[in-house]
């Protein structure tokens, strides 16, 4: 089967047509041959595993049971009708299933008769074992294709009921194609790529994937699969990396005296290890005449900040401008503060580039960067607009890299004389994120805190031993310490049952009258949020009530207590991140978490995890194994592939095999030129090269 083949619009595949082509690529993105047959099952029913309805027992687990529909009916309830249907098993027995929702679509797919599969949780209401919104699979008679073997399931919804596109006929649809051109598919890896990893054959893998015969071998297909759509994104990843070490960066001296008196003399603690590591790291990249793309991670409060500084004085020392960039303009303002407090012993000024300047004092500052006196210019990513212009722009730093996005990331490459680049994130990512997001950069982690910093204790508690938490707040504020109180909403919603930060901030007054309380929340103007947190800084105000605006940014090192209010509405990495505020000193720093006694599964996970430790790699895996790799720090906005069967929370072992393929191959054949590589980089060429943002074009 051709590429051209391949690419052929899915309404000319028999059984599709112009009407099902549209709502399917609507719905599921399926418009090629390619993605017909990339169009996977979204579960199996295996003969072999079905349970017999009269068999049925309670269970939290969900189960598959297969029968004929006996009656449909619409019931009047109190508050809501309801859709009943009633089920007799093959073996005979009856089973109920219910419906509060989509009452008349559902209505209309069952008609009595009707062969069905469903799946879902049994429970047990009166003499009625039942199913509440079950999957369900119409299962009408295909010796073919349904009986006697393991029936793919594949995803659906009401617009494909309402055009005929249901698991049956999807099943048709594919097994017509692999009887017609099975045979014409041809093998895109090379064979001795295939041999190395020991991965079924492409075509194999494809008819296994959709029409296993053991489950066996629906396994080595998937895993033959998975291996390939992780190869692509990888050898996209290799050739970015390979094109960006072709660039030519800026050549720094060795660190001169600027640096040296910044670590010696102006720092008032000597560097951690994993800071001297990740510095040295900087330090050798800058100096090779080759672009550095270097991502800093790690956690809240590790030194980050202090890495980028020297690197930027290192690139001060060798004539060279830097620009930081920080996601929101109060982060810009943070670290412009912090830079101040750096440079100003060593004679040097930063500037701050953001937007609600007067026009006068911006035309100023972009003149000073043209002509070459700013040596540090701070700002949002209105640093990388057309009218910013730098006289010898050598580094650029990104701070929290995940909020920008890989089409940001393109515009600073292009920015100066090819920058070198300094990604930093306080997110901990986990290996597995960090190879598909980030693996065309070169990572160092910083895994240790600086000296004297004490971990911070975490306790949960309900609502019931409010009274106890006051006490210890109370405690704490009589030993002249400071605490954060933080609420997930900002003003009383009629919808969701919460104390909100305003309300919050009335009691917390009443409950301390002789204490200051301050209230920051998001839809405060720039000035006020900024008096809020000025005055919180200086210890005029003792606790500051406030929504998640203080994620991120703020540094108080008499802060020493945070405490989360509704803690089971918050995502593990923002919980994380909110405790990351406290335990910037000395002094033992303490993260309370207020949670309502019911809480979802995730809820609880979050809240043990929070509990058991601290390490921000050890969270970053846990959320990431509860929320998957697509919500993972909104990784969907930041180049996140998208990624039909594999999982890299799941498939870390495949993702290594994979990326050791990719990356070896490009080390042997940079262009793909090899007759044994014409039909990989054709596939390439024509599904993934244009997805890197024109950077992974492989020449």
């Amino acid at each position: 089967m051709s590429e051209d083949f391949l690419q052929k619009d899915v309404r000319y595949v028999k059984g599709v047509g112009e009407k099902r082509a549209d709502v399917w690529a609507d719905a599921y993105g399926v418009r090629t041959v390619r993605d017909l047959l990339h169009f996977y099952p979204r579960r199996y029913l295996d003969r072999s595993t079905i349970t017999p309805v009269r068999q049925l027992r309670e269970d939290p687990e969900p189960v598959t049971v297969v029968g004929t529909v006996q009656s449909t009916q619409i019931v009047p309830g109190k508050s809501q009708k309801r859709f009943e249907l009633i089920l007799e098993g093959e073996q005979g027995g009856r089973m109920k299933c219910t419906w509060f929702q989509g009452l008349w679509w559902v209505r209309k797919a069952f008609e009595t008769g009707d062969q069905v599969a469903f799946h879902g949780t049994v429970e047990k209401y009166g003499r009625w074992f039942s199913m509440t919104h079950p999957d369900f699979d119409r299962l009408e008679d295909d010796a073919i294709l349904d009986t006697g073997r393991i029936v793919p399931l594949y995803p659906g919804g009401e617009a494909m009921e309402n055009v005929g596109l249901t698991s049956r006929s999807i099943r048709r649809i594919i097994y017509d194609l692999f009887k017609e051109h099975g045979l014409k598919l041809q093998e895109t890896f090379p064979e001795r790529l295939v041999e190395r990893f020991d991965l079924m054959e492409g075509r194999v893998a494809l008819r296994a994937i959709h029409f296993p015969k053991r489950q066996a071998e629906r396994a080595r297909a998937e895993r033959r699969l998975k291996f390939e759509e992780l190869f692509f994104i990888q050898l996209m990843l290799a050739q970015m990396r390979r094109q960006q070490e072709e660039v030519a960066g800026p050549e720094f001296d060795d660190p001169g005296d600027y640096t040296q008196k910044f670590v010696h003399e102006v720092l008032p603690f000597e560097l951690t290890g994993a800071q001297k590591r990740a510095l040295r790291d900087v330090t050798d990249d800058t100096q090779t005449g080759v672009q550095m793309n270097r991502l800093v991670q790690g956690d809240v409060g590790s030194g980050k900040t202090v890495v980028a500084v020297a690197a930027m004085l290192h690139a001060y020392d060798s004539g060279y401008q830097s620009a930081f960039m920080a996601p929101t303009e109060l982060l810009a303002e943070q670290h412009y503060q912090n830079l101040m407090e750096y440079l100003r012993p060593l004679g040097l000024m930063p500037h701050l580039l953001v937007g609600g300047q007067a026009k006068s004092e911006r035309t100023a500052i972009l003149k000073d960067l043209a002509e070459g006196r700013v040596p540090v210019a701070i700002g949002t990513h209105a640093l990388i607009q057309e009218e910013v212009a730098f006289d010898e722009l050598g580094l650029a730093v990104v701070d929290e890299q995940h909020r920008f996005g890989v089409a940001q990331r393109a515009e600073i490459f292009e920015k100066g004389t090819q920058p070198h680049m300094l990604l930093m994130t306080a997110t901990p990512i986990p290996r597995s994120l960090a190879m598909t997001l980030y693996g065309d950069l070169d990572v160092s982690k910083i895994d240790e805190m600086p000296p004297g910093r004490k971990p911070v204790e975490t306790r949960l508690r309900a609502e019931k031993r409010r009274g106890e938490v006051y006490a210890f707040l109370r405690d704490r504020l009589e030993q002249g310490q400071q605490a954060y109180v933080v609420y997930p909403l900002v003003e009383e919603s009629e919808k969701v049952d919460l104390k909100d930060a305003e309300s919050g901030h009335a009691d917390l007054q009443a409950q301390f009258p002789d204490y200051n309380v301050g209230l920051v929340h998001g839809q405060m103007s720039s000035d006020q949020k900024d008096n809020a947190m000025s005055q919180f800084k200086d210890g005029v105000i003792d606790i500051l009530v406030s929504t998640t605006v203080i994620e991120v940014g703020v540094d108080v090192p008499n802060a020493t207590v945070m405490l989360i209010e509704h803690a089971e509405r918050f995502g593990l990495s923002q919980l994380h991140q909110l405790r990351g505020r406290v335990g910037r000193s000395d002094q033992q720093s303490y993260c309370i978490l207020m949670a309502a006694y019911k809480r979802s599964n995730e809820a609880k996970q979050r809240l043990e995890a929070m509990v058991r430790t601290t390490d921000g790699f050890e969270i970053s895996e846990t959320d990431l194994r509860i929320r998957g790799a697509g919500d993972f720090f909104g990784t969907r906005q930041s180049g996140m592939p998208d990624l039909k069967i594999a999982d890299i929370t799941q498939d870390t072992d495949i993702l290594e095999e994979a990326r050791t393929a990719a990356f070896d191959l490009v080390e042997s054949d940079p262009h793909l030129r090899a007759d044994e590589h014409a039909r990989l980089r054709r596939r390439y060429e024509a599904s993934y090269a244009e997805e890197g943002l024109g950077f992974a074009r492989v020449g």
